[in-house]
């Protein structure tokens, strides 16, 4: 099995570009892994990222599975396939683990640092659970980013000052207000998800008590009620958009909010108004900043924005993360490793089983029969003693392709990796280390 990601961000694709990457995101995953290319897929689409992690069944099948997902990205999204895949960078091995362990740890963020992006990361591996399209290999993967994610913020101070999108977002809010205090504003929220829920405990943090939600999903009033908001039907919404400070969208609906249409709804409405854009696919047609007495603050604005996090947190959580990556990365070597190492044991315990029930068909259980069978397990044992030290001296290497190679072409035999289901129905990550005969505490 090969892991293998696609990666689209705001710091090398403009976010008007992800946006329309991420038009269906959910069922990518789903739709790529059903076609056969892939063996699992998980998805993490962000408010300023689109990434799928996914896995090939050999490393000459990830062109194919790549195309397969850029093929079904460019059907959802309506962008042309040439265009999908120049859009996203290609990682492999390390790269995988690396980038992931960052994204989940802040690092890569529009403000870097923000804690928000690790629950994204685990509710991405949830989703892809739940609909079935996690393999083992990504599971332990996301699962290892998320310890990572926490062992950085346990560890360092990034993120000690709570910045996040949101917060920043906020922050912009204060400076281009009239009157920057948060106690006498109105502001309808768009959207019930992660950052809705975000937004909504930083403007109760601010002293915004009066907050109005609206969600065209009609998730609004279970969300507000557990928030002590007030929430908004389609025909209340145009009466509070008019007497609102702020509007805040998290939603990313199908259909934005035009300038003519706000413009319409404000018509008589006195006091200035500050639109927040926070949704990825937008709540909000990028011309209602030219309106006037109106102030747009979009994802772009935040990223400019968003302050830099000190060097010297920035040194550690960086080598937290490398640390990481090279354990996990160890860790899945020593995986493949064990798996070619029993494969080996089973076809030369095979052999030699075959061979000493001719000796018990031929001459019975006699003493000099089960000195011969003895002599011939010692010596199968001490055979496999020279192989094994060189499947993980290679593995620790990085070369555990060359012992597989090897394997198939002297002995036909085809190592079923981590993740991969082998003949007896196991998963030859989880063989049992009773299976291989060599005592490990002599392999150096």
């Amino acid at each position: 099995m090969v892991v293998f990601s696609l990666v689209a961000t705001h710091a090398d694709t403009d976010l008007e570009t992800v946006a329309q990457l991420s038009n269906g995101a959910s069922a990518v995953a789903s739709a790529a892994t059903q076609s056969g290319a892939l063996s699992g897929a998980v998805v993490l689409a962000t408010c300023n990222r689109y990434e799928i992690y996914a896995e090939a069944p050999t490393p000459a099948d990830v062109d194919a599975a790549r195309s397969a997902l850029v093929a079904e990205i460019s059907a959802r999204s309506g962008l042309p396939e040439d265009r999908v895949s120049a859009s996203f960078s290609l990682n492999h091995g390390r790269d995988v683990t690396r980038h992931l362990f960052a994204v989940s740890s802040g690092l890569d963020s529009a403000v870097v640092g923000e804690r928000e992006i690790a629950g994204q990361v685990r509710r991405a591996l949830i989703s892809a659970q739940q609909t079935g399209t996690a393999s083992p290999s990504l599971v332990r993967l996301f699962q290892t980013a998320s310890k990572t994610a926490k062992d950085v913020g346990a560890q360092t101070a990034l993120g000690s000052r709570g910045l996040s999108i949101v917060s920043v977002a906020l922050d912009l809010a204060e400076d281009v207000a009239v009157d920057p205090a948060w106690t006498s504003k109105k502001a309808v929220l768009f959207g019930t998800g992660a950052y809705a829920g975000a937004t909504m405990a930083l403007l109760r943090e601010r002293g915004c008590a009066d907050v109005a939600v609206y969600s065209s999903s009609g998730r609004a009033e279970e969300f507000a009620a557990a928030r002590g908001a007030a929430a908004l039907t389609a025909e209340q919404l145009p009466g509070a958009i008019a007497e609102a400070d702020v509007l805040i969208g998290c939603s990313g609906s199908d259909s934005a909010m035009e300038a003519v249409e706000l413009a319409a709804i404000r018509e008589e409405s006195p006091q200035p108004l500050i639109v927040i854009d926070l949704a990825l696919t937008h709540d909000f047609d990028p011309a209602v900043g030219t309106l006037d007495g109106v102030e747009l603050i979009t994802l772009e604005s935040v990223r400019l924005a968003a302050p830099q996090e000190q060097s010297e947190s920035l040194a550690q959580a960086s080598a937290i993360v490398s640390a990481a990556t090279e354990d996990f990365e160890s860790q899945r070597q020593a995986r493949q490793a064990d798996a070619a190492i029993v494969a080996l044991r089973r076809h030369t315990m095979a052999v030699l089983d075959a061979e000493i029930e001719k000796v018990r068909a031929r001459h019975g259980c006699t003493a000099a029969s089960e000195e011969v069978e003895f002599a011939m397990r010692r010596m199968v044992k001490q055979l496999l003693h020279t192989p094994t030290v060189r499947a993980r001296q290679l593995a620790a290497e990085g070369r555990e392709d060359e012992y597989l190679s090897a394997l198939e072409a002297l002995y036909g035999i085809s190592v079923a990796l981590p993740g991969m289901v082998s003949q007896d129905g196991r998963d030859a990550a989880a063989a049992d280390p009773s299976d291989c005969p060599v005592d490990h505490s002599r392999v150096g």
